[in-house]
């Protein structure tokens, strides 16, 4: 854990939240336990680097569940917190890479965590 033995504070970006409510409960513990993990400055084994962010900044939780695969994505990028930036279901069946709609959000929001994190620190 971090040298104030505090968990990082989470700030969840967009319609993250809401939408990591309607995933079924083991996928929420799954991608929750990542979580926790990353508030302590740790890494769960289920997280691992997004490709196209550059580095270990931007993570990707991965949440298999029923046949279905469910995924996390969220920041450390910033000092103190953590930002989670879009949670959704993969639909594709073609192939691992997550689709460019996704990718497109993600950036999206990681400019408004940015901007947040901006004004937080003003």
């Amino acid at each position: 854990m971090d040298d104030d033995e505090v968990p990082k504070p989470v700030i969840w970006i967009g319609t993250s939240q809401k939408d990591i409510r309607s995933f079924p409960e083991a996928v929420r513990r799954d991608i929750g336990q990542a979580l926790y993990a990353a508030q302590q400055g740790m890494t769960d084994p289920a997280a691992k680097p997004l490709k196209g962010f550059g580095g270990h900044s931007v993570m990707e939780i991965v949440a298999p569940f029923d046949g279905n695969t469910w995924r996390g994505v969220y920041t450390v990028r910033y000092k103190g917190v953590l930002y989670v930036l879009h949670v959704f279901q993969k639909k594709s069946k073609s192939g691992i890479a997550t689709p460019k709609s996704e990718i497109e959000l993600i950036h999206k929001r990681l400019a408004s965590a940015e901007q947040d994190y901006k004004e937080r620190k003003a």
